[in-house]
């Protein structure tokens, strides 16, 4: 079996909509706007893709990095490894990035049952990040925290009336920047 892994660059708030300057969010670009750049606090990044074995995106954040991430030095391994989309409504991949796409969070559970090596990381995808936590599919969170209230955006977490679920410090460190690394172990729910 292997884990899952959300990783997400979040405000105070909980708000990680267009962290890197996507157009159509009013705070867009908030992760670099005001925030000095200290390359200690992505260290993190760099390893996520090392361990990975492979990579699950929602339907959006996999239209976002599908023209861009191919012809990115830095994302080689990921470009390398094996690539879901979970979408109802995809018809067809982008041939620049071919992936796997999933149909439902009961392809997701299969995949992660069925698996094995490292991690299934998901980057950005919120609402899929959100539906993968209510089925209780994740293992592991990795987030930035920056310093910056944003109000109105889509949130990594849910509004669903469940029960808590656990979590248990593996790492955390706050950086000169005012950004937090913060990685919990989903240890289960209640």
């Amino acid at each position: 079996m292997q884990q899952i892994v959300v990783t997400a660059f979040m405000s105070l708030d909980g708000v990680m909509e267009a962290p890197g300057g996507e157009p159509g969010y009013r705070n867009s670009g908030w992760t670099f706007n005001g925030i000095d750049f200290d390359p200690a606090a992505y260290e993190i990044k760099g390893r996520e893709q090392a361990e990975a074995g492979a990579l699950l995106l929602g339907r959006k954040s996999y239209e976002a990095f599908a023209p861009v991430w191919p012809e990115m030095d830095e994302f080689a391994e990921y470009n390398a490894m094996p690539r879901y989309v979970v979408s109802r409504t995809l018809e067809q991949v982008d041939a620049r990035w071919p992936a796997t796409i999933l149909r439902s969070v009961d392809d997701v559970r299969a995949l992660k049952e069925e698996g094995e090596g490292g991690p299934i990381i998901v980057h950005g995808s919120a609402t899929l990040g959100a539906a993968l936590a209510d089925a209780g599919l994740v293992d592991r969170y990795h987030l930035l925290v920056f310093p910056v209230l944003l109000g109105a955006g889509k949130r990594l977490f849910s509004e669903e009336d469940k029960d808590a679920t656990r979590l248990r410090v593996r790492e955390s460190e706050t950086y000169a920047n005012g950004i937090q690394k913060l990685v919990y172990d989903v240890i289960g729910t209640e």
